[in-house]
C-alpha cells in the first residue's frame, strides 16, 4: 500500500473516531435535511403551482444536493478547528504524506454523509418522493453525490485552513446556506429574470441537483438551459473534476506550509 493510501486510511479512522465522539454535531447535521424537507414539501408546496406530492418529488433531490455543498462548511470548520487548536501543527510533525490529512478528513465526511443519506431517502419515499428510473441509474446519482460532497470538502477544507480564526470560519461557512437559494434546488429557474436564471444555471448545485432528477426519473432535464444544466451528467462530472483539481492541490499546500 502506498504512503498516501496506508496514512490517509489512518487519518480516516481518526475522523471517523472524531465524528462519533460528537453525537450532537451528526444527529444535527443528519436532522436538519429532513426538518426542510418536511417544512419545505408541505408548506412552500402547498403555496406553489405544483401539486405537492410532485413539488415533494422535485424538492428530495435538491436537499441532497444543498446538504452535499454543506460539504464546504463542515469542511471548513473542522479544517479550522484542528488549524487553530494545533492538532494540525502537531500531525505535520510525523512522518506521513502531506496530503494524508486532508484526503482522510475528505473520505470520511463522504462516509458520514453517505450514511445519514439512508434515513433522509426513507423520509422521503414516506411523503411520495419515488425512484422512478432503473436501479442503476439510481446507484449513479447516489455515486454522483457523494462526488459532489467531495468535491465540496475539499472546497470547505482549504478555505479552512485559510481562516483566521474558528468563529471567522464558522460564519463564513454559514454564508455558504446562500449557494442552495441561487441555484434550482428548490424551485425551478425557468420564471427567473434572465440574468439570475443564467447565474443560477451556472451554479454547480443546478446542475448536479438537475443530474440527480434526471437519474431518478423525478423530472426532464428542463429545455433551453445554460450547457451544465441541459447537460447534467456531464456537467456535474466537469464541475466536480474542476473542484477537486483546484482545490485538492490548493489543501494540500496550504497544509504543508502551515500558517505562514
Amino acid at each position: 500500500m502506498s504512503t498516501l493510501a496506508f496514512d490517509g486510511t489512518a487519518m480516516l479512522g481518526r475522523q471517523l473516531r472524531r465524528t462519533r465522539n460528537n453525537p450532537a454535531l451528526v444527529i444535527l447535521t443528519q436532522t436538519m435535511p429532513i426538518t426542510m424537507l418536511l417544512f419545505f414539501g408541505y408548506v412552500f408546496g402547498s403555496a406553489l403551482a405544483m401539486p405537492g406530492a410532485e413539488y415533494r418529488s422535485f424538492l428530495v433531490p435538491g436537499l441532497l444536493v444543498a446538504t452535499a455543498a454543506n460539504g464546504i462548511m463542515t469542511g471548513m470548520f473542522q479544517a479550522a478547528q484542528d488549524s487553530h487548536r494545533g492538532v494540525t501543527d502537531r500531525l505535520r510533525t510525523l512522518p506521513m504524506s502531506r496530503g494524508a490529512v486532508p484526503l482522510g478528513q475528505a473520505v470520511a465526511d463522504v462516509v458520514v454523509t453517505a450514511v445519514g443519506t439512508v434515513p433522509y431517502l426513507l423520509v422521503g419515499l414516506a411523503v411520495g418522493w419515488r425512484i422512478e428510473g432503473s436501479a442503476l441509474e439510481a446507484a449513479g446519482a447516489v455515486g454522483l453525490l457523494l462526488l459532489f460532497r467531495f468535491a465540496c470538502t475539499w472546497v470547505g477544507i482549504f478555505l479552512g485552513l485559510l481562516s483566521r480564526s474558528e468563529e471567522a470560519a464558522g460564519q463564513l461557512g454559514s454564508a455558504t446556506f446562500m449557494l442552495p437559494l441561487l441555484s434550482n434546488a428548490y424551485i425551478p429557474t425557468d420564471n427567473l429574470p434572465g440574468w439570475l436564471r443564467t447565474i443560477a444555471e451556472w451554479n454547480p448545485i443546478s446542475a448536479v441537483t438537475t443530474a440527480l432528477r434526471d437519474l431518478f426519473g423525478n423530472a426532464p432535464v428542463p429545455e433551453g438551459s445554460a450547457w451544465p444544466v441541459a447537460h447534467p451528467v456531464a456537467g456535474s462530472l466537469a464541475w466536480c473534476a474542476v473542484l477537486i483539481a483546484v482545490f485538492g492541490p490548493l489543501a494540500v499546500r496550504r497544509y504543508a506550509r502551515g500558517e505562514r
